[in-house]
């Protein structure tokens, strides 16, 4: 199977794993060895300065929630567009961290391209396969709007514009179907 890194999972109706509901998960990595994605739409009610308040001693400037990225416990993980402060490349123009001494420095510099995640999703070799031989997941082509936009809506018109998008111009299709 071709690898789904830089790619975008959203959960189909079908998936039964209460965990990915109608969630959107950035493909970090997928290869032999197993996948390990962020969900993008599961904001929490707690601030990344709220929580920099509680957990550390260094000073925080960032804005925004603070994300659950999935059911896997981990580090705290962000997605930016600071090459400089990358441990990977996600796909052009964003990159994935999980060291801490970059991780603090993007804490100290307001950047509006980052977002912060606790937990992630993760699957062994041929799990994520099997789930998709099962159409268990949607992939899309990623973008960083996608990543870096407010995401309440986002597992709505990704699969509006993936599942219509084929006989409609989704351009035309309306974010509110009830003004049709």
């Amino acid at each position: 199977m071709e690898s789904t890194q830089g790619k975008l999972l959203l959960a189909s109706p079908r998936l039964a794993d209460p965990n990915f509901a109608q969630s959107v998960v950035l493909m970090i990595q997928h290869n032999e060895q197993g996948a390990l994605g962020l969900v993008l739409n599961r904001p929490l009610t707690i601030s990344v300065r709220q929580a920099c308040e509680t957990t550390l001693d260094a000073p925080c400037e960032a804005d925004g929630f603070l994300h659950h990225g999935g059911p896997c416990e981990g580090p705290l993980m962000v997605l930016h567009g600071n090459e400089l402060a990358k441990d990977a490349d996600v796909f052009p123009g964003v990159f994935f961290t999980t060291e801490k001494s970059k991780i603090e420095s993007l804490l100290k510099h307001q950047t509006q391209l980052a977002r912060y995640f606790v937990g992630y999703s993760g699957w062994s070799a041929g799990q994520l396969e099997a789930e998709m031989e099962l159409e268990s997941w949607v992939v899309v082509e990623a973008a960083p709007d996608h990543v870096f936009q407010d995401a309440a809506n986002l597992w709505v018109s990704l699969m509006r514009r993936e599942l219509l998008g084929q006989w409609i111009d989704p351009a035309r299709i309306p974010d509110d179907p009830t003004v049709n």
